[in-house]
Protein backbone atom coordinates (compact mmCIF):
# COMPACT_ATOMS: atom_id res chain seq x y z
CA UNK A 1 0.00 0.00 0.00
CA UNK A 2 2.63 2.47 0.94
CA UNK A 3 4.54 1.34 -2.72
CA UNK A 4 1.32 2.59 -4.14
CA UNK A 5 0.96 5.70 -2.89
CA UNK A 6 4.30 6.67 -3.45
CA UNK A 7 3.67 6.24 -7.27
CA UNK A 8 0.78 8.27 -7.29
CA UNK A 9 2.94 10.51 -5.50
CA UNK A 10 5.68 10.33 -8.16
CA UNK A 11 3.20 10.29 -10.67
CA UNK A 12 1.75 13.59 -9.11
CA UNK A 13 5.37 15.67 -9.78
CA UNK A 14 5.95 14.51 -13.17
CA UNK A 15 2.66 15.95 -14.16
CA UNK A 16 3.32 19.27 -12.44
CA UNK A 17 5.97 19.86 -14.33
CA UNK A 18 4.57 19.14 -17.20
CA UNK A 19 1.71 21.49 -16.34
CA UNK A 20 3.95 24.31 -15.51
CA UNK A 21 5.29 23.86 -19.35
CA UNK A 22 1.94 23.60 -20.86
CA UNK A 23 0.66 27.21 -18.89
CA UNK A 24 4.12 28.91 -19.51
CA UNK A 25 3.54 27.62 -23.75
CA UNK A 26 -0.30 29.62 -23.79
CA UNK A 27 0.90 32.48 -21.42
CA UNK A 28 3.52 33.44 -24.44
CA UNK A 29 0.59 32.18 -27.12
CA UNK A 30 -2.07 34.77 -25.79
CA UNK A 31 0.81 37.73 -25.29
CA UNK A 32 1.96 37.24 -28.89
CA UNK A 33 -1.90 36.71 -29.93
CA UNK A 34 -3.38 39.34 -28.79
CA UNK A 35 -0.07 41.71 -29.97
CA UNK A 36 -0.66 40.83 -33.35
CA UNK A 37 -4.18 41.58 -32.91
CA UNK A 38 -3.85 45.17 -31.29
CA UNK A 39 -1.32 45.98 -34.13
CA UNK A 40 -4.12 44.98 -36.72
CA UNK A 41 -6.46 46.79 -34.82
CA UNK A 42 -4.69 50.32 -35.05
CA UNK A 43 -4.37 50.23 -38.93
CA UNK A 44 -7.99 49.67 -39.10
CA UNK A 45 -8.66 52.67 -37.37
CA UNK A 46 -6.52 54.45 -39.32
CA UNK A 47 -8.06 53.81 -42.61
CA UNK A 48 -11.93 54.43 -40.97
CA UNK A 49 -10.97 57.64 -40.13
CA UNK A 50 -9.60 58.68 -43.34
CA UNK A 51 -12.81 57.27 -44.50
CA UNK A 52 -14.68 59.80 -42.27
CA UNK A 53 -12.44 62.68 -43.58
CA UNK A 54 -13.26 62.17 -47.37
CA UNK A 55 -16.98 61.67 -46.31
CA UNK A 56 -17.07 64.61 -44.24
CA UNK A 57 -15.75 66.70 -46.85
CA UNK A 58 -17.82 65.19 -49.51
CA UNK A 59 -20.95 66.21 -47.51
CA UNK A 60 -19.82 69.82 -47.15
CA UNK A 61 -19.29 70.09 -50.74
CA UNK A 62 -22.80 68.86 -51.72
CA UNK A 63 -23.91 71.18 -48.94
CA UNK A 64 -22.43 74.11 -50.30
CA UNK A 65 -23.84 72.92 -54.28
CA UNK A 66 -26.95 72.14 -53.51
CA UNK A 67 -28.56 75.69 -53.88
CA UNK A 68 -25.74 76.19 -56.30
CA UNK A 69 -23.70 78.68 -54.27
CA UNK A 70 -20.43 76.15 -54.95
CA UNK A 71 -20.93 77.23 -58.73
CA UNK A 72 -21.37 80.54 -58.65
CA UNK A 73 -18.19 80.89 -56.16
CA UNK A 74 -16.43 79.05 -58.67
CA UNK A 75 -17.84 81.17 -61.71
CA UNK A 76 -17.10 84.15 -59.56
CA UNK A 77 -13.59 83.60 -58.92
CA UNK A 78 -14.85 84.80 -55.55
CA UNK A 79 -12.00 82.26 -53.49
CA UNK A 80 -11.78 84.10 -50.24
CA UNK A 81 -16.06 83.59 -50.15
CA UNK A 82 -15.80 79.74 -50.92
CA UNK A 83 -12.64 79.88 -48.23
CA UNK A 84 -15.24 81.26 -45.59
CA UNK A 85 -18.11 78.94 -46.45
CA UNK A 86 -16.26 75.77 -45.96
CA UNK A 87 -14.59 77.07 -42.77
CA UNK A 88 -18.15 77.42 -41.70
CA UNK A 89 -19.88 74.11 -43.28
CA UNK A 90 -16.71 71.51 -42.00
CA UNK A 91 -16.25 71.06 -38.29
CA UNK A 92 -13.83 72.53 -35.86
CA UNK A 93 -10.62 71.33 -36.24
CA UNK A 94 -10.34 69.62 -39.98
CA UNK A 95 -8.02 71.05 -42.02
CA UNK A 96 -8.52 71.51 -45.52
CA UNK A 97 -6.66 72.28 -48.79
CA UNK A 98 -8.86 73.29 -52.11
CA UNK A 99 -7.64 72.98 -55.65
CA UNK A 100 -10.44 73.52 -58.41
CA UNK A 101 -10.05 72.75 -62.48
CA UNK A 102 -11.67 73.32 -65.23
CA UNK A 103 -12.77 70.36 -67.79
CA UNK A 104 -9.21 70.24 -69.31
CA UNK A 105 -8.02 69.85 -65.88
CA UNK A 106 -6.15 73.02 -65.51
CA UNK A 107 -6.05 74.11 -62.23
CA UNK A 108 -8.50 77.61 -62.35
CA UNK A 109 -7.93 78.84 -58.38
CA UNK A 110 -5.38 81.62 -58.25
CA UNK A 111 -5.39 81.80 -54.55
CA UNK A 112 -4.96 79.23 -52.05
CA UNK A 113 -7.63 77.99 -50.78
CA UNK A 114 -6.85 76.66 -47.33
CA UNK A 115 -7.40 76.95 -43.47
CA UNK A 116 -4.05 76.15 -42.69
CA UNK A 117 -1.24 73.60 -43.31
CA UNK A 118 -1.47 69.92 -42.84
CA UNK A 119 0.83 68.88 -39.39
CA UNK A 120 -1.25 65.15 -39.54
CA UNK A 121 -0.35 62.04 -40.92
CA UNK A 122 -3.43 60.95 -41.80
CA UNK A 123 -4.86 63.22 -44.75
CA UNK A 124 -7.96 62.34 -46.76
CA UNK A 125 -8.85 62.80 -50.10
CA UNK A 126 -11.94 63.63 -51.74
CA UNK A 127 -12.87 64.62 -55.78
CA UNK A 128 -16.23 66.40 -56.58
CA UNK A 129 -17.81 67.40 -59.77
CA UNK A 130 -20.00 70.12 -59.57
CA UNK A 131 -21.69 70.98 -62.68
CA UNK A 132 -22.80 74.99 -63.04
CA UNK A 133 -25.21 76.57 -65.19
CA UNK A 134 -25.28 79.76 -66.24
CA UNK A 135 -25.28 81.22 -69.61
CA UNK A 136 -22.56 79.08 -69.90
CA UNK A 137 -22.60 74.98 -68.94
CA UNK A 138 -19.37 75.20 -66.81
CA UNK A 139 -17.95 71.58 -64.94
CA UNK A 140 -15.61 71.73 -62.57
CA UNK A 141 -13.34 68.81 -61.06
CA UNK A 142 -12.52 69.95 -57.33
CA UNK A 143 -10.21 68.11 -55.14
CA UNK A 144 -10.35 68.43 -51.42
CA UNK A 145 -7.28 67.29 -48.75
CA UNK A 146 -8.69 67.13 -44.97
CA UNK A 147 -6.72 66.33 -41.75
CA UNK A 148 -7.01 66.71 -38.14
CA UNK A 149 -5.69 70.01 -37.59
CA UNK A 150 -2.98 69.27 -34.60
Amino acid sequence: MHSLAWRSERIKSKNKGQIRIIEAFLAVLIIFSSYAISSNLTVTQNTTNRDNLASIGLQALTKLDSDGSLGKYIDNENWSALQDALNLVLPVGIAFNLTIYNEQMQQINTDVISNGGFSSQDIAFGEYLCACQGSIFHCYVIHLYLAVAA
